[in-house]
C-alpha cells in the first residue's frame, strides 16, 4: 500500500501539479474549516460502502453534498448499502476511518471498489482530498483528478445527488 509520500511522487510522476497542506487531524466535514477557507475549490467528503451483495463503493462529493444512501442503490447499479469496515477499508484501500480518499484508488490495485463521483464535485476546479492521511489536503486540477483516474483505468460513475440521476462523466 502507497504511503502519502509514494502516494505524492506518483502524482509527480504523472505530471500532475498538487499542492498539499498539512494540517491537524479531521476526521468530520466541517472540521477544519479555518484551514479550509484558504484552499480554493472542491472540497470532499468521502464514504466507503459496501453491498448486500459484498460489492464495494467508494463515493466522493462535496462536503455540503446530502447523499441519501436508501434512494442511491438503483442509481448506481448496487444492492442496499451499508458503510464498509474499517478492516475491510484498510485491506482494500490502505487508509484508516477519517482518511478515506479519491486517492485511495491507487492502493486498489484488485479493482474491487467501484467510483461514485458527485457531479457538483466533478465541476469543482482544483478538488481537494487527503493523501493517505487526514492530516493533510491535496489540491489537484479536475483536469489532473481525471488524468490520476485514467492511469488507473478508472472510469468513475457520476451522480447528480440533487436529481438521484446518474449523469455523463
Amino acid at each position: 500500500m502507497r504511503t502519502k509520500a509514494e502516494l505524492l511522487a506518483f502524482l509527480e510522476g504523472l505530471g500532475i501539479a498538487h499542492h498539499t497542506l498539512d494540517h491537524p487531524a479531521v476526521f468530520r466535514v466541517g472540521e477544519g474549516d479555518d484551514f479550509k477557507a484558504h484552499l480554493p475549490g472542491g472540497h470532499s467528503k468521502n464514504l466507503f460502502l459496501k453491498d448486500a451483495r459484498d460489492r464495494l463503493w467508494l463515493i466522493s462529493a462535496l462536503g455540503e453534498t446530502q447523499i441519501d444512501l436508501k434512494r442511491l442503490h438503483p442509481v448506481i447499479g448496487s444492492a442496499r448499502l451499508s458503510f464498509g469496515s474499517a478492516e475491510l477499508m484498510e485491506q482494500t484501500l490502505g487508509v484508516t476511518p477519517g482518511s478515506v480518499t479519491a486517492f485511495a484508488l491507487a492502493n486498489d490495485t484488485g479493482h474491487r471498489v467501484t467510483f461514485v463521483l458527485d457531479a457538483a464535485l466533478g465541476l469543482s476546479d482544483p478538488v481537494n482530498f487527503h493523501p493517505l492521511t487526514n492530516t493533510a489536503t491535496t489540491a489537484v486540477s479536475q483536469a489532473d483528478f481525471r488524468r490520476f483516474l485514467a492511469a488507473l483505468g478508472r472510469e468513475p460513475i457520476m451522480v447528480d445527488f440533487t436529481t438521484m440521476e446518474r449523469v455523463a462523466g
